[in-house]
């Protein structure tokens, strides 16, 4: 299986840098693991309704590119539909039975996602109504998704 994660800026903290290979590796075992990260786009602390639209609009650009079209696409999202890890266990091993091997995982810019990006997700995911730091968040998904394989591999990690 092939999991792609595509997020909005750099990583900047060595922890989570650390955390995150530390995952990486783990999920070797069961995926290649790509992050793709994508410029996010320069804007002031406060902006109108149309700068809001406008930044969205390019970093959704910037997101889309490093999409293909046979990846089944996950997006990150608040207004999105939340799972217990099981559940999300299960919908990956799912998706791998019935030829999607290529799974990819959106995490937007500070301000969200495009329309045009939620559009292209086969599911929108959500972790609940917090908001958390995008490089946590970086963190806290590539634990999820290790979490589902082994869940999916019987392993008592999760507990």
């Amino acid at each position: 299986m092939n999991i792609k994660i595509v997020c909005v800026g750099k990583l900047k903290e060595k922890y989570f840098k650390d955390g995150i290979a530390e995952y990486q590796k783990r999920l070797s075992r069961f995926a290649k693991v790509k992050i793709v990260e994508v410029p996010d786009e320069r804007a002031p602390e406060r902006l109108s309704v149309a700068q809001v639209a406008q930044v969205k609009a390019t970093e959704g650009k910037r997101i889309l590119a490093k999409l293909a079209d046979k990846d089944y696409v996950f997006v990150l999202a608040i207004n999105g539909k939340e799972r217990p890890s099981e559940t999300f266990a299960h919908e990956i091993s799912e998706l791998a039975t019935y030829g999607h091997s290529d799974l990819s995982f959106v995490i937007g810019g500070s301000l969200g996602t495009s329309p045009e990006v939620d559009q292209r997700a086969d599911s929108l995911l959500s972790f609940g109504q917090l908001t958390l730091p995008h490089q946590l968040m970086r963190l806290v998904l590539i634990e999820q998704i290790y979490r589902a394989f082994m869940i999916n591999s019987g392993s008592p990690y999760h507990k």
